[in-house]
């Protein structure tokens, strides 16, 4: 039996799209999403061959599409994609921040990738799609729409992530302050906080072979007895991304199957 899918009943013809970190996992997941809908999308990753791939199986689609290589870490390169993206798909309705340095320590290093990739990308691109969204949010479509991806992590103390944890909470609270702030120009801010969701070459599936013991008590910890899939995630937000959602903003969604209800 097919799984049922915002997809199959949402349509986004003539909405533009741009996804930061979509070459795998829940980025790819929510590219496809919207595409599916008939959005155009433009993606951008660091990894070429698997950014390649993502902009192929989007192409497939048969929708307008953009991608381009970009350092997320680098505001240089994210202003680059951005303008690059708007110009091939005549603008912006829609932005989702998707990306992590994943920094899972508490040293310098981590606190650095977590910073300058899981918050302060957030922010760049934000300000880099701004005039975009405000000319999209002036047709009065609804369409004009920003969504920003954290995790549980920031919904609780982390003992094993620290700075990830911390920038995670830290862009549930810009996704505050960016509603508050962009309201009155007719753009919606939200933010998903996904679970532990698992896919090929992610983290959990290496973690279910590097660390049993630690794969096996998150398992018990999700009352459903599964990690979720990056599609999961990417309902959510392409429900957050569409006009059905017009009236919801300064909302943070756990996308997490109950995960954090055995916290």
């Amino acid at each position: 039996m097919t799984e049922p899918t915002l997809a199959s009943s949402i349509r986004l013809d003539g909405t533009r799209v741009l996804v930061a970190g979509a070459s795998r996992g829940i980025g790819r997941s929510i590219a496809l999403a919207f595409a599916q809908c008939g959005a155009a999308v433009s993606v951008c990753a660091r990894g070429e061959a698997s950014l390649a791939a993502a902009r192929a199986e989007l192409e497939a689609l048969g929708h307008p599409v953009h991608s381009a290589v970009c350092d997320l870490a680098r505001g240089d390169q994210i202003d680059a994609w951005v303008a690059a993206g708007a110009k091939s798909l005549g603008g912006i309705d829609v932005l989702v921040n998707n990306a992590s340095g994943f920094g899972m320590g508490d040293d310098e290093a981590a606190w650095s990738a977590c910073m300058q990739v899981d918050m302060m990308a957030i922010v760049r691109a934000s300000h880099a799609a701004l005039p975009e969204l405000v000319r999209a949010a002036a047709g009065g479509s609804g369409r004009a729409a920003i969504v920003n991806v954290s995790s549980i992590s920031a919904l609780r103390p982390s003992v094993r992530t620290p700075a990830y944890g911390a920038m995670k909470a830290a862009v549930a609270h810009y996704t505050t302050s960016q509603a508050a702030t962009l309201a009155r120009q007719g753009i919606r801010v939200n933010c998903i906080a996904p679970g532990s969701i698992e896919f090929p070459g992610g983290t959990w599936e290496r973690r279910r072979t590097d660390d049993p013991k630690l794969y096996a008590r998150i398992l018990a910890s999700i009352p459903f007895g599964r990690l979720g899939t990056p599609d999961e995630v990417a309902q959510a937000a392409l429900f957050l991304g569409s006009p059905f959602a017009r009236w919801i903003t300064g909302q943070t969604i756990a996308v997490d199957g109950g995960q954090l209800l055995g916290a």
